[in-house]
């Protein structure tokens, strides 16, 4: 049997807690909580409904918010484009201007691309050169038209952090409404939707050890009555989100949630031991460079681009799982779009790979992942040249 590689693609997706996934086999089978939650006629449904508040509360106890803020998607991408689409369906009205940045994720790209297509203007901010979105620039680029700003908490590729409650500041005194995509900080960034001037906040439970396909929306006070359905059947979801709820999902991100509540500042203390101890090793390899701010950032995720000799990536992947770029680029295998919006030509992104680390990473995992990155740098073919 082949051995399996080291797991170092956390952002990508995480594997589910074993807690995780025992809450959730409570609700599949006959003699499981296995009822439409939408049906309260019966036990069945009564019970499974109990279920699906119980999760909503988990994940609203966990950004600061009220349940009855949270709104059931599919993941982060559904609800980045209920946000987006929603509000600008809304207004009611053609045009207008929204705000974003050139390295969000592509859920937020090609959505805001779709609605430039529509007649809306569209402003693509630059980072600066740590991989950073500052409340300046987007005073900046307020119009009078402009009524929605969506950016990232956490970058997907360089964990860099945006300083979201200065930004939603300025954004709300202006008056238009704050999105952010939070796939990538949920469990990793204390958020409170409580005093936070945020609009709408986008989650996904397989970026915190919950399942795939299930996320969810946060719909603060500015934004309810701004935001149109997506999917249409049944008025759902406060009518923002038609169909039947995925009970077991639901109840797995909740609980998926609730346990990175219990062990925030443990598991956060874990991974930045860990992350030191990553570049303390590596600090002996001559051309390892950071991409993003050194401070401004969460300890999970790592740009490192190797900027000397060659590099052999295939002999890296064979024992390490990473990515070379992140998961919604990694299809069309294109040089990044966020390190060329951070100044990389496409032969420097291709020499860049994303080490993401979580709850299960070890001190060893540390050890041999990077003798595995030294062996690779010393291995390297003439090929891998760009």
């Amino acid at each position: 049997m082949n051995k399996r590689p080291l797991y170092f693609d956390y952002a990508a997706t995480t594997p589910v807690d074993e807690r995780v996934i025992q809450v959730m086999v409570e609700c599949l089978g006959f003699h499981a909580n296995f009822g439409n939650p939408a049906s309260s006629s019966h036990a069945f449904g009564q019970a499974a409904r109990r279920t699906v508040e119980l999760a909503r509360g988990q994940v609203a106890d966990l950004v600061g918010a009220s349940p009855e803020q949270i709104v059931w998607t599919s993941g982060a991408t559904e609800s980045n484009n209920l946000a987006i689409k929603g509000v600008a369906q809304a207004r009611g009205v053609a045009g207008g201007h929204i705000i974003t940045s050139q390295i969000e994720h592509k859920a937020t790209l090609d959505t805001a691309r779709q609605l430039q297509e529509a007649g809306v203007a569209v402003t693509y901010l630059v980072p600066d050169a740590e991989g950073l979105i500052s409340a300046d620039a987007v005073s900046e680029a307020l119009r009078e038209d402009t009524f929605l700003v969506s950016l990232m908490l956490v970058n997907n590729e360089l964990g860099t952090m945006n300083d979201i409650p200065a930004i939603g500041a300025r954004v709300r005194e202006h008056g238009a409404l704050l999105h952010v995509d939070a796939a990538q900080g949920a469990g990793k960034v204390a958020i409170d939707l409580a005093d936070w001037p945020v609009d709408l906040m986008s989650f996904s439970a397989h970026k915190l050890y919950g399942p795939k396909g299930i996320g969810a929306l946060y719909v603060g006070p500015r934004a309810q009555q701004k935001v149109l359905a997506q999917i249409h059947g049944g008025g759902h979801e406060g009518g923002l989100r038609s169909g039947t709820l995925a009970t077991h999902q639901i109840a797995g991100m909740g609980a998926a949630f609730a346990l990175a509540a219990q062990s925030f500042v443990e598991e956060k203390n874990l991974i930045v031991a860990l992350r030191q101890r990553l570049l303390d090793q590596l600090a002996s390899v001559a051309g390892v460079r950071l991409n993003g701010s050194p401070t401004q950032r969460i300890p999970h995720t790592l740009s490192l681009t190797f900027t000397e000799g060659e590099f052999n990536p295939g002999a890296l992947s064979a024992g390490i799982a990473f990515s070379a770029t992140s998961a919604c680029n990694s299809a069309s295998n294109a040089p990044s779009h966020v390190l060329l919006a951070l100044g990389h030509d496409a032969r420097s992104a291709g020499r860049t790979i994303r080490l993401s680390l979580g709850r299960f990473t070890t001190e060893q995992d540390i050890d041999a992942a990077v003798q595995l990155i030294k062996a690779a740098l010393a291995s390297a073919p003439a090929f891998w040249a760009v």
